[in-house]
């Protein structure tokens, strides 16, 4: 996906701290929340956007320690979607 794309559809959801569904090309999908750290606008500029996986939610509210989240590179996504509850 494009670097427009993925920001239409994440800056809601940064503001509102809702995880998302990220699909990819060739394997399995992830469920996280995108986070805008320090290098944010220099991540996206690159297509890498930083996101804390479900499982290190609960540590992220807690601390929100940046090196929790993983860096993805956007090219990799096929879509994004709501989280299914």
């Amino acid at each position: 996906m494009d670097i427009e794309k993925i920001e239409h559809y994440i800056k809601p959801n940064i503001l509102n701290n809702t995880t998302v569904d990220i699909h990819f090309k060739g394997r399995s999908s992830v469920t996280g929340l995108f986070v805008r750290g320090n290098d944010y606008e220099e991540l996206k500029s690159k297509n890498f956007w930083r996101i804390v996986h479900v499982s290190q939610l609960q540590k992220w509210s807690q601390t929100n320690d940046i090196n929790v989240a993983r860096i993805f590179n956007g090219a990799s996504f096929i879509s994004l979607s709501k989280t299914k509850l």
